[in-house]
């Protein structure tokens, strides 16, 4: 079968049936299996949604993936999508072509309904489907085949209209309905609305979660007996939290602590304007099995939190690390070069942004980045770093045979005394072409595979950079760039 678009006479003949809606629900008993989704794709588009609830109700194939159609679905099809599992769930006796398992909100399989009606039917989620529901005390009616939704839900004071509307549905049949989500964020403090929604999901599908803006003492107390359950979590991130939200006293970071500590499977931990006191720090983080990913930033860090850092068993084995946004100006640097020891024969991906590091520390550095013989990707912008200073750290990554990227800030040089603390925003025009100039030699050295950027403006609520790059003919590119990410693994 073709896989391209239905040809004009196909399309003129379901449009013609689909302008008597009664004709054609009554013709769906007809339809080719093969029909079906090009079928559902018109009625989808021109917003049948009559039509839309008889299909779902007597859909073919084992999944339905709404979330790959051309736009997402409204609070109109969104009711007429639900009203036709409803149906589906009353009928006890379905017959054997009526399929339907799984309705796919994410956008996961890329062109599906383009594909032919082969590959509709070979989508299959065989790992969740023969799984028991774990946490929540949610039970399930012996010999009744589950009807599965996933999507990644955003718990927020400002819900998306049909996806509130598709909560409260879920809520009603939570005996025959199994809501699954793999990325779960939680932007609201208030306690029992995370709790509801925790109760109704299954905690076994989140893979990656996100907490923010949490204010009110005692919320994350709420939340984290149900971290236990998380059994595939792979990502956490905690951004926006004073320490009061999480932990009202050392038992009850103990209590947190416990329950991450039975997150075996998480990989990364994203740490963003957080608020640690000097006894919740090693607590929290003292139970974590070693990580793939960790990044800190904006937070208030003590010298004596990063020598902590350097001796927990978390960042022992890290691929991908990542310092931003913190005042490490008057830090001595021996605890971030014994982080840096931990991961010489792991770290692929190094980030010490925005940190205010200064020569003399970067010099003290400079024996151990040497020996990270795995690192491909420094990125060391917002530091105060001068020209020698440069070129002695490259000289000292040189030897890194798989290092293919770094970023580097506009260097002391290129400002005036007054400038500096204005570093953000701007830096000398005359004395930075006067460094680039100095500079191109250098860079020039470092060979075809090594790509070597200068920072000179960054905005971190945006993700945004300005950037110069050393073209082949010896001329420096500037553009307007997102800031990279840490790994394969974004929120």
């Amino acid at each position: 079968m073709s896989t391209t678009a239905p040809c004009s006479l196909q399309l003129v003949a379901m449009q013609s049936l689909l302008s008597n809606q009664s004709l054609a629900i009554s013709a769906l008993e007809d339809l080719p299996r093969l029909s079906f989704p090009e079928f559902f794709m018109e009625a989808y588009a021109q917003g049948h949604t009559e039509v839309v609830k008889a299909m779902v109700k007597c859909w073919p194939f084992p999944c339905l993936p709404l979330g790959d159609l051309t736009r997402p679905p409204d609070l109109g099809t969104m009711k007429a999508v639900l009203d036709g599992l409803e149906m589906l769930l009353a009928t006890k006796e379905r017959p054997s072509h009526w399929q339907l398992q799984v309705v796919e909100l994410r956008k996961v399989y890329p062109n599906i309904w383009t594909r032919g009606y082969h590959s509709m039917a070979r989508i299959s989620h065989p790992g969740l489907l023969n799984a028991r529901p774990t946490g929540s005390g949610r039970s399930q009616s012996s010999g009744e085949q589950p009807l599965w939704i996933f999507m990644d839900l955003t718990i927020d004071r400002f819900q998306n209209e049909w996806q509130d509307y598709l909560v409260q549905w879920a809520r009603k049949r939570k005996q025959r309905v199994q809501l699954c989500s793999r990325k779960l964020q939680i932007l609201t403090g208030s306690a029992s609305t995370i709790q509801k929604a925790l109760l109704l999901l299954r905690l076994d599908s989140i893979q990656e979660l996100g907490l923010s803006k949490f204010s009110r003492g005692g919320t994350v107390k709420t939340l984290a007996p149900y971290l236990g359950y998380m059994k595939n979590l792979q990502l956490l991130s905690l951004s926006r939290m004073s320490a009061s939200c999480y932990t009202r006293s050392p038992k009850d970071s103990c209590k947190f602590a416990a329950h991450l500590g039975q997150l075996h499977h998480l990989q990364e931990l994203h740490l963003h304007d957080v608020l640690f006191s000097s006894e919740n720090m090693p607590a929290i983080l003292r139970s974590l099995k070693p990580l793939k990913t960790f990044s800190l930033s904006s937070c208030l860090l003590t010298e004596d939190n990063l020598r902590f850092l350097s001796l927990c068993s978390c960042t022992s084995q890290l691929k991908h690390l990542r310092l931003r946004s913190l005042l490490m100006l008057h830090f001595s640097p021996e605890p971030l070069q014994a982080l840096l020891e931990n991961g010489t024969h792991t770290l692929e991906t190094l980030a010490l942004e925005d940190c205010d590091i200064t020569d003399s520390q970067l010099s003290a550095l400079l024996p151990t980045l040497s020996r990270c013989s795995l690192l491909g990707f420094f990125s060391f912008y917002g530091n105060r770093l001068s020209v020698a200073s440069l070129h002695n750290l490259l000289n000292h990554t040189a030897r890194l045979s798989h290092l293919t990227r770094g970023i580097y800030p506009a260097l002391l040089e290129s400002y005036s005394v007054l400038d500096w603390w204005h570093r953000h925003i701007h830096a000398d025009s005359w004395r930075f072409a006067q460094v680039r100039t100095g500079l191109s030699q250098m860079f020039r050295e470092m060979g075809p595979n090594h790509k070597v950027q200068i920072c000179t403006r960054f905005d971190h609520r945006t993700d945004r950079g300005q950037f110069y790059s050393l073209a082949p003919d010896g001329s420096w590119v500037l553009t307007q760039e997102a800031l990279p990410v840490l790994s394969p693994l974004p929120l």
